[in-house]
């Protein structure tokens, strides 16, 4: 028997999707009950089991790839450049997508927003009334709710800056109690973040049933309307990727790494191959570490370390395409988003990017965390999901890239003159 894979699946999920959102619109029904109804609680079904995955994927992701960072000054050196690196080029990737996304404005068609087009129900009035008060002013309250009175509160609110601060902190000091206590806690947390990684798994099994709902509700009460400003979002993302992939990072390595990119490219290819077929930088870690080690001539010492801490927290491609996503959706509801709130997602979009797994669509959980820092609906999520997995395949593999132009860069930085000193094997 013929088991397709998840992107196959989805994608016929969409075609099928169509067809029965245009053959049964909002009227259709069986037994008293419309099909729309179903779309409806199904949909709303999958949107809420991604909701369960937040806090305990963010805060396992977290203080697991924290804690691996460990203790000693090698270790801290290493770990200082790591962090940096990774910081900074997250951070470069969402400032590339706020150009792309406000120079585009995908959300926006003939100059009327596109909720109407695709279906969109919430109240405008609304949400601006909620997204008013997270302007500039949010900017000093952020680092008040990074501190919460009460973790658990916190945790039950979906407050997400106080519950990533507190992961960082108790990662940081977890690896510096006695030794037997220090390793019962990275235990226990390492089998929190295989536990979560299972369910993920469980509840993306459920994606083509999920965006099969979603997409099938939008047609339904849209039409063929909604494919123009899906196309627009997915072109957006697209360049806004390509150029963090072909002039940020390879002006990096060549200014701060002093390696050619052209003959890194060449070295990743099987891994970048791997990284976009898989959608997951967790499953394409093992060939990344054989590239970046055979082919571009990294360490083990450096690889080891970069590598994994990097498929945990460095998503260089997803917090591009969270900012993106939520302004788009911002965009679409028609809710004219200052200055202030931009700065607010894309700092709660740097943050969020730090917990988010590397596993397929685990950065539509992180979205809905920053629909609820900026104030929107997280319904709004099910207007990306029609195109959300050929656009993971692609920031995936911006991830991976990231990750090993940063061992690369951090191996170089430590001495190691024969890094790409040859051009790679591309057989």
């Amino acid at each position: 028997m013929i088991k397709l894979k998840l992107h196959w699946q989805i994608l016929i999920a969409m075609l099928l999707a169509v067809i029965a959102g245009f053959a049964t619109g909002t009227d259709a029904d069986i037994a008293g009950i419309t099909f729309y109804s179903i779309y409806e609680f199904v949909g709303g079904l999958f949107l809420n089991a991604l909701k369960m995955l937040i806090v305990p994927l963010i805060t396992a992701s977290i203080i697991t790839g924290v804690a691996g960072i460990g203790i000693g000054d090698g270790f801290g050196r290493l770990g200082a450049k790591t962090v940096i690196y990774y910081f900074t080029t997250s951070l470069l990737a969402i400032l590339t997508g706020l150009f792309f996304v406000n120079l585009i404005v995908p959300g926006v068609v003939n100059g009327v927003p596109a909720g109407g087009l695709m279906g969109l129900e919430a109240d405008v009035s609304e949400i601006v009334a909620n997204s008013q008060g997270r302007g500039a002013s949010d900017f000093l309250t952020v680092f008040e709710r990074m501190v919460p009175t009460n973790i658990f509160k916190a945790a039950a609110e979906g407050q997400m800056l106080g519950i990533i601060t507190f992961s960082l902190i108790f990662a940081y000091y977890m690896v510096r109690i006695p030794s037997r206590y220090a390793t019962a806690m990275t235990d226990f947390w390492q089998a929190m973040m295989m536990i979560m990684l299972k369910i993920t798994e469980l509840v993306m099994m459920f994606a083509p049933i999920g965006v099969f709902a979603l997409v099938a509700k939008v047609v339904a009460s849209t039409g063929f309307s909604a494919i123009m400003p899906l196309a627009s979002f997915a072109g957006t993302v697209f360049l806004a990727l390509l150029f963090h992939s072909v002039i940020t990072l390879p002006l990096l390595m060549a200014a701060v790494g002093k390696v050619h990119p052209v003959r890194h490219f060449q070295a990743m290819l099987p891994a970048l191959l791997m990284a976009f077929s898989t959608s997951s930088s967790a499953a394409t870690l093992p060939v990344t570490l054989d590239s970046v080690e055979k082919r571009a001539g990294v360490s083990n010492r450096v690889s080891s370390f970069v590598l994994p801490l990097g498929a945990t927290i460095n998503m260089d491609g997803t917090a591009l395409y969270e900012c993106v996503a939520v302004i788009f959706i911002a965009q679409a509801y028609g809710i004219d988003l200052s200055l202030g709130l931009q700065f607010l997602i894309v700092t709660t979009a740097l943050l969020t990017s730090v917990g988010v797994a590397g596993v397929p669509a685990a950065s539509l959980v992180a979205i809905v965390v920053i629909l609820a820092a900026a104030g929107l609906p997280a319904e709004g999520i099910g207007l990306i999901l029609a195109v959300d997995r050929i656009l993971d395949m692609c920031r995936t593999t911006v991830n991976v890239f990231s990750d090993s132009c940063g061992a690369v860069i951090i191996a170089r930085s430590e001495g190691e003159d024969s890094v790409l000193a040859k051009i790679p094997d591309i057989r």
